[in-house]
C-alpha cells in the first residue's frame, strides 16, 4: 500500500536505504538544486532521495529527488514491479467507467461500487497542514525555502506545487502542477499554459463576469497525491479519487482558511490566494524540463491571502532540466500506468515507450499488432488526438516483429536499415507544447510519424536497400572532415543489429559553423554527393547536423538535441528527383535513403522570429564544490 502522507513515505524510503539525510549547510540559491541534479545523474548507489536538514536562512528542511528512480516510484505507488504498475490504471478505469447494462452485471458491480464509495475524499475539520496559520502582515514567502534552481531563472520557484482550483461553472475540483515564481512577500507568478485546466478555469471565470479565480497550493502531500497532480487523467476524473485508489484509502481534505477550496489535510504547506482574471506580470525565464530555459512572458499573479503549515514542516521540491532528472522517472511511471488507457482507444497497441531524451512530448515509440495497411499512421494520428499526447513531436511505430522497445541499439538499427524516406514519413501541422522552443510559432508547428512496420499490400514496397558495403568508420570521419564547412564528424549505428533489423547501415553526425542559414542543407548535399562518388552511401545517406562545438560521443545527448531543435517539416530534408507521369503530373520522387536533419540553432536569418533559449548549465565553480563534498554528504561513488 502506498504511504498516505509524506512522513510515512520518508520512513519507507529510510527503511529501504533510498534516503540520504544531509546535515551540511546548503543554500537555496542554486546549491540544493545543483546537488539534486548531480545525484539524479549518478549510478544507482548514489541516486537517492535527499533530505537537507540545514538550509541556509530557513528553519525548514528541504526534500529533493524523492521520486527520482524506478524503485522509489514503485514505493510511492505501492507496487513491487512494472507488471503491477501497468495494471493499476486499468483497474481504476474499470472501477469508474465500465458500463453495466444487465441486472447480473449491476449486481456483480456492487462490490466494486462499494470499494469506490470508500475512496471518495474524506472531509475533516482539522488538518496538520493548518497547525500554523499566517494571514495579513504575517505572510512572508521569504520564510519558505523556495529554490532558485538554475542561474538564469527569473527568481526562486515553487517547483512541486499541487494547485487546486474549481471550475467556475460546475464547481468541479482540479489539481494540477503549475510552477509559481516568487515575486515578493505575498505574490507569486501563476504560470499556467493555455492548454491546461487552470487556464480554462481562468477563462471561464472571466466569461462569467468574475474578477478572480480562487487558488490553493499544497506542497508536501502524500506521494500518490503528488503523482496524481501530474497524471494525464481522462477529463472529469478527480485527481483526489485517483490518489485514493493508489494509496488504498481516501485523501483527507480540509477547508482552506481564506478561500472556498479544500486541500489535503496532511500536506506540509498550503498557500491560499486568488488570481485576478485581467492581471498579468512578467514571469521567467525558468530552467524547464526540456533542458532549455523557457522564456520570460506574461502570466497571471497569485495574491497570497494565507500561508499555513505544519509546525515542523518539510518543503518538498524538485529540479527539472536536461535528462535524466527526477521528472523522467515520474514520466516513466505515467508511461506504464497509462498504457491500458492507450489500449482502450488503440486496441492494436502492444507496448509504448517515452524515452527520457524526448522530455515527455518530443518522442514516442509504439509497438502495434498490424492487421491492415496504413495502421501505423492511424495509430500515430490517434495519439495526436489524445489530450496532451497531441504535442508528441516524433512518433515511431514498429510492429510485433520489431525489437523490444527498451533495446535502443536494435531500434536504431531497424530505423537505419528499413526507413524509406520516400514512403515512411508523414508530416502534420497542429498544436505544439508551449515549451517547444523550435516550433515555427508559439503553440503551433509540425510533427512527424515514422512507419517502421512491415509492408502490407497497397502501401508500396520500400526502396531503402541497395546501400552497398559498409566502410570503416575512421575512413568516413577522415574524409568528411575535409569537406568545406564541416567542423567535426561521428559515425553512429554501423554494425548494430537486433530482432527485426539487418546489419550494415549507419549515419553520420556532423557539426558545422553555421555562418549562413544554408550551411546545414549545403553540408547535407556535400555529404550525399561525396558518399555516392566514393561508395560510402551506407553511412553518408543519413545526416544529422548540429552546431559547432557540440560533443558527438554522447548518444543520448545527440538524440535529445535532435528532438529539441527541430520543427520536423521545416528541418527534415530529403533529396528529390522530380519526374512526370503519363498525364504530365509532377511527382516529387524523393530519394529512398537520403535524409538530413538540421538540428542547429535557428535565428532571424532562418526566418525564425522567436528568441532561441539557452541550455541550462550550473556554474562550474559550484559543481566543483559539490564534487569536493560528495562523500561528506554521504553519497556513494563519484560525483557525475
Amino acid at each position: 500500500m502506498a504511504a498516505p502522507d509524506l512522513r510515512t513515505f520518508l520512513d519507507q524510503l529510510r527503511a529501504e536505504g533510498e534516503l540520504v539525510e544531509i546535515d551540511r549547510e546548503v543554500d537555496t540559491e542554486l546549491e540544493i538544486a545543483a546537488i539534486a541534479d548531480r545525484v539524479s545523474r549518478a549510478d544507482v548507489a548514489a541516486n537517492k532521495a535527499l533530505l537537507f536538514t540545514d538550509v541556509k536562512g530557513s528553519r525548514f528542511p528541504v526534500l529533493m529527488n524523492a521520486l527520482g528512480s524506478e524503485r522509489r516510484m514503485q514505493i510511492a505507488l505501492g507496487v513491487e514491479d512494472q507488471v503491477a504498475m501497468e495494471a493499476l490504471l486499468g483497474d481504476f478505469l474499470d472501477l469508474i467507467e465500465r458500463p453495466r447494462t444487465t441486472w447480473r452485471e449491476k449486481l456483480g458491480a456492487l462490490p466494486l461500487l462499494g470499494r469506490l464509495a470508500k475512496l471518495f475524499p474524506r472531509h475533516v475539520r482539522k488538518g496538520a497542514c493548518q497547525e500554523v496559520v499566517l494571514t495579513g502582515d504575517d505572510i512572508d514567502l521569504f520564510d519558505i525555502p523556495i529554490l532558485r534552481t538554475w542561474p538564469e531563472d527569473g527568481g526562486p520557484v515553487v517547483t512541486l506545487p499541487l494547485v487546486f482550483t474549481k471550475d467556475p461553472g460546475s464547481g468541479a475540483r482540479n489539481c494540477g502542477m503549475y510552477r509559481l515564481q516568487r515575486y515578493d512577500r505575498d505574490t507569486l507568478g501563476f504560470h499556467v499554459h493555455t492548454h491546461h485546466t487552470g487556464a480554462e478555469h481562468l477563462r471561464k471565470a472571466a466569461a462569467l463576469g468574475r474578477d478572480r479565480l480562487e487558488v490553493a497550493v499544497a506542497v508536501g502531500a502524500a506521494a500518490p497525491v503528488v503523482f496524481s497532480a501530474v497524471s494525464p487523467l481522462p477529463p472529469g476524473v478527480d485527481e483526489m479519487l485517483f490518489a485514493a485508489f493508489l494509496q488504498g484509502q481516501p485523501v483527507p481534505l480540509v477547508k482552506c482558511r481564506t478561500v472556498d477550496l479544500e486541500v489535503p489535510a496532511n500536506a506540509e504547506f498550503v498557500i491560499e490566494g486568488y488570481v485576478l482574471v485581467d492581471e498579468k506580470r512578467v514571469e521567467g525565464p525558468f530552467g524547464d524540463h526540456t533542458g532549455f530555459y523557457s522564456l520570460a512572458d506574461e502570466y497571471g499573479v497569485l495574491h497570497v491571502t494565507a500561508v499555513t503549515h505544519r509546525k515542523d514542516a518539510i518543503w518538498h521540491s524538485t529540479v527539472v532540466g536536461p535528462p535524466p532528472q527526477e521528472d523522467c522517472w515520474i514520466g516513466a511511471a505515467i508511461e506504464r500506468l497509462f498504457l491500458p488507457l492507450q489500449r482502450k482507444v488503440m486496441p492494436e497497441v502492444i507496448d509504448m515507450r517515452l524515452p527520457f531524451a524526448g522530455v515527455f512530448h518530443n518522442f514516442m515509440v509504439l509497438k502495434i499488432k498490424k492487421d491492415y495497411p496504413g495502421q501505423a499512421r492511424k495509430a500515430a494520428h490517434t495519439v495526436w488526438g489524445l489530450g496532451q499526447a497531441m504535442f508528441t513531436k516524433v512518433i515511431v511505430v514498429v510492429d510485433e516483429d520489431g525489437p523490444d522497445l527498451t533495446d535502443d541499439e536494435a531500434l536504431l538499427a531497424l530505423l537505419l536499415k528499413r526507413l524509406d524516406a520516400s514512403r515512411d514519413l508523414e508530416f502534420v501541422l497542429g498544436p505544439t507544447e508551449t515549451l517547444d522552443h523550435a516550433s515555427r510559432a508559439l503553440h503551433y508547428g509540425s510533427k512527424v510519424s515514422i512507419d517502421l512496420t512491415g509492408e502490407f499490400p497497397g502501401e508500396g514496397p520500400r526502396r531503402a536497400g541497395g546501400e552497398g558495403s559498409v566502410p570503416a568508420e575512421g575512413d568516413v570521419i577522415t574524409a568528411l572532415r575535409e569537406l568545406a564547412g564541416v567542423d567535426d564528424v561521428a559515425v553512429i549505428g554501423v554494425g548494430a543489429g537486433g530482432k527485426g533489423a539487418g546489419k550494415g547501415s549507419g549515419a553520420v553526425v556532423v557539426t558545422v559553423d553555421k555562418v549562413a542559414p544554408s550551411v546545414p542543407r549545403v553540408t547535407m548535399e556535400q555529404i550525399w554527393d561525396y558518399g555516392e562518388k566514393n561508395g560510402l552511401q551506407a553511412v553518408t545517406d543519413r545526416v544529422l547536423v548540429l552546431d559547432r562545438g557540440e560533443r558527438l560521443d554522447l548518444p543520448a545527448r545527440l538524440l535529445w538535441l535532435a528532438l529539441s531543435h527541430i520543427d520536423p517539416e521545416r528541418d527534415v530534408h530529403r533529396s528529390y528527383n522530380p519526374t512526370h507521369d503519363g498525364s504530365l503530373r509532377r511527382q516529387s520522387n524523393p530519394h529512398p535513403r537520403r535524409l538530413g536533419i538540421d538540428a542547429t540553432t535557428k535565428g532571424p536569418a532562418d526566418g525564425f522570429t522567436r528568441e532561441w533559449p539557452d541550455e541550462q548549465v550550473h556554474p562550474r565553480k559550484l559543481l566543483n564544490r559539490i564534487a569536493n563534498h560528495w562523500s561528506d554528504m554521504g553519497l556513494a561513488g563519484e560525483c557525475p
